[in-house]
């Protein structure tokens, strides 16, 4: 597996372990049980996981990850760190290092950020460069969903349009608090807005992310 997938599966599996399986996460009606079911379903049953994008398949998902979700929480935690089966796509390095870098990121926060008295990790500069690319090259499909022009930008002024329009709205933060944004963590991701009041609210109340 790739060093950036690798180490987030890593740590987003140590968080899971501490949080124990009852515990709230951001994603809306999931305890960290449900979201460890997901994120063993999503590499191991290919069959299933085709729910997640394609509509007609969303039952079959919805039961097989009840099915895993009903797994010892420690089982589930041996698989995410195990990584997946060899047939697996994403037991290939470029798929893990493409699919899982942001995808563990994402959740961990989602673990992480749940608690009361979160802190924020370290910006880690290798890490964050490879956040923005992915970011960069998905940030149209995130963004899709805006009601508002949406430009997302780093500190050191480089810039992802996310969708175009008028009024524009500029997200500026670290590339871990972007990739959060737009994923649809806009409550919890720290970044400063800049635009027009009530283009900024719309946005805020906007259904952004996958």
């Amino acid at each position: 597996m790739s060093t950036h997938a690798r180490r987030e599966r890593l740590l987003l599996a140590d968080l899971l372990e501490g949080a124990g399986p009852d515990a709230p996460t951001l994603c809306e009606g999931w305890t960290t049980r449900d979201l460890a079911a997901h994120l063993v379903v999503r590499e191991r049953r290919a069959d299933a996981a085709g729910g997640l994008v394609i509509p007609a398949l969303a039952a079959r998902l919805e039961r097989v990850q009840k099915e895993f979700a009903a797994k010892p929480y420690d089982e589930l935690l041996r698989l995410i760190r195990t990584g997946p089966p060899r047939f697996s796509p994403y037991a290939l390095k470029q798929v893990d290092e493409a699919a899982n870098t942001v995808e563990f990121y994402v959740h961990a926060e989602d673990v992480r950020r749940a608690r009361p008295g979160w802190t924020p990790r370290e910006p880690d500069p290798v890490l964050a460069d490879a956040l923005w690319t992915r970011l960069e090259r998905m940030a149209r499909v995130l963004g899709r969903k805006s009601p508002v022009g949406l430009v997302l930008r780093r500190p050191d002024g480089r810039t992802a349009v996310a969708h175009r329009g008028a009024p524009v709205v500029t997200v500026t933060g670290e590339p871990g608090e972007l990739v959060l944004f737009a994923f649809g963590r806009t409550s919890e991701a720290r970044v400063e807005t800049r635009g027009d009041k009530d283009a900024v609210a719309r946005l805020l109340d906007a259904d952004l992310g996958i």
